[in-house]
C-alpha cells in the first residue's frame, strides 16, 4: 500500500504542475483518501471477520449441544439395549420352562391314558365275569330246583360253579366238601332218596342250604357289579377331569411360549435396533466432535491472521496519518512549495520517477508500511 502510495504521489505530482495546483495538495488528498480507503477496508474486514465469528460461536455452540445430547442418547440407547437383552435372557428362561410343563403335562396325558385303557380292559374282561357268573348262579338255582332228586345232575352244577373265578374260598370250600364227603350222606344217597327214607330228609336239607349260598352269592355278585360300574364310572370322570386339566395346561403354557416368544423375538429386534441407533448416533457424535475440533482450530488460525492483518491496518493508516500531519506542517508545506516543483520539472528526476514508478516499487514487498516507504522517498528528505 505504501508502495502504490509513493507511486501515485509522484504520479499526482507531475500532472499536478499541469492543473496549477500544489504538489503538496495534491499528496495531501491522496493521503487522505487512502486513509479513508485504508480505514474502509480495516471496518469491513472487522465486520466481516466478526459474522465469521459469530458463525464459529454459533457453531461450537450448536456442535457441543449436539455432542452433549448425543451422549445423552449413546447412554439411554445402551441402557435399552440392555434392558432388551435382559428381557429376553428372561423371556428365554421362562420359555424353556414352558417347554419343559408342556413336555411334562404331555407325557402326563399319554401315561394316564395308558393307564385308563388298561383300566378299562380290565373293568370289562371284570364285568363281564360278573354278569357271567351271575348268570351261571341263576342257572344253577333252577337246575338244582328243578332236578331236586337229580344227584349226578346236582353234582355237575356245583362242580361248574367251583371254576368260577369270582367264587369266595369260603363258598368253594363248603361246595369242594359236600362233593368229597357225597354231602355228608351214605353212598346209597340216591337210592335212599328215591326209596323216601331218612336220608331224603336230610338231602332236601343240604339242597336248601345250597340254593340259599348260590341266591346270596347272586346278591352278592351283583353288589360287586354294580361298585364295580360305580368306580369305573368315576375312573372316567376322573380321567376325563385330568384330561380336561392336562390339556388346559398344556393350551395355556403354549400360548404362553408363543406370547412370549414372539416378545423375546420383538425385545432382540429391539436391542438389534438400538445397537445399530447407538453405532450411527456414535459415528455422528464423533463427526461433530471432529469438526468442531477441526473449525476451532480454523477459527483460532483466522482470528490471529485476523489480529495480524488489524494491526498491519493500524500501522499504515497511522502511517498515512503521520505523513498527512509532516505534510501539513507549514515548515514542511514551504520546503516542498519550493523543491518540489524543482525535482518535477527535472527531466532526469521524471525518469527517475518513472524508474520508481515501474521498476524498483514493484520490487517492493506487498503490504510493505508505508513508514518504510517514506524512508526511501524523497520526502526524507525534506
Amino acid at each position: 500500500m505504501a508502495t502504490k502510495a509513493f507511486v501515485l504521489c509522484v504520479t499526482l505530482l507531475t500532472f499536478a504542475q499541469a492543473e496549477g495546483v500544489t504538489p503538496v495538495q495534491k499528496v495531501l488528498q491522496l493521503l487522505n483518501g487512502m486513509v479513508e480507503k485504508g480505514k474502509k477496508e480495516k471496518h469491513d474486514e472487522q465486520v466481516q471477520f466478526a459474522e465469521y465469528k459469530q458463525f464459529c460461536d454459533d457453531t461450537t455452540v450448536e456442535k457441543t449441544r449436539a455432542i452433549a445430547e448425543a451422549n445423552d442418547r449413546i447412554a439411554q440407547l445402551q441402557a435399552d439395549i440392555e434392558k432388551s437383552n435382559a428381557d429376553a435372557a428372561k423371556l428365554g428362561n421362562e420359555i424353556a420352562k414352558h417347554d419343559d410343563d408342556i413336555a411334562t403335562w404331555t407325557g402326563d396325558v399319554k401315561a394316564s391314558t395308558s393307564v385308563r385303557e388298561i383300566e378299562h380292559n380290565d373293568y370289562l374282561a371284570t364285568q363281564k365275569d360278573y354278569s357271567e357268573s351271575i348268570q351261571a348262579l341263576k342257572e344253577a338255582i333252577v337246575t338244582l330246583k328243578a332236578n331236586h332228586h337229580d344227584v349226578e345232575q346236582t353234582s355237575a352244577v356245583l362242580t361248574q360253579l367251583t371254576s368260577s373265578p369270582l367264587l369266595p374260598e369260603g363258598s368253594k370250600r363248603v361246595i369242594d366238601n359236600l362233593l368229597a364227603t357225597n354231602y355228608g350222606l351214605d353212598e346209597n344217597l340216591a337210592e335212599s332218596i328215591e326209596n323216601q327214607q331218612p336220608a331224603a330228609a336230610a338231602w332236601n336239607t343240604v339242597m336248601d342250604g345250597l340254593v340259599e349260598m348260590v341266591q346270596k352269592l347272586i346278591e352278592k355278585f351283583q353288589d360287586e357289579k354294580t361298585e364295580l360300574e360305580r368306580q369305573e364310572t368315576e375312573a372316567v370322570q376322573a380321567f376325563q377331569l385330568l384330561s380336561q386339566d392336562l390339556k388346559h395346561y398344556i393350551e395355556t403354557a403354549t400360548k404362553a411360549r408363543i406370547a412370549k416368544a414372539e416378545a423375546k423375538t420383538a425385545a432382540q429386534e429391539s436391542s438389534g435396533a438400538a445397537k445399530n441407533d447407538q453405532e450411527d448416533t456414535t459415528a455422528a457424535r464423533d463427526d461433530d466432535a471432529k469438526y468442531d475440533s477441526d473449525l476451532t482450530a480454523t477459527c483460532q488460525q483466522k482470528s490471529a491472521a485476523f489480529e495480524e492483518r488489524q494491526e498491519l491496518r493500524a500501522g499504515e493508516v497511522e502511517a498515512l496519518e503521520k505523513a498527512i500531519e509532516i505534510l501539513s506542517g507549514v515548515a514542511v508545506a514551504g520546503a516542498a512549495e519550493k523543491h518540489l516543483p524543482a525535482l518535477f520539472t527535472s527531466r532526469s528526476n521524471a525518469r527517475r520517477s518513472l524508474c520508481l514508478a515501474h521498476s524498483q516499487c514493484k520490487q517492493k514487498p506487498r503490504g510493505l508500511p508505508l513508514r518504510l516507504a517514506l524512508v526511501h522517498s524523497p520526502w526524507k528528505r525534506l
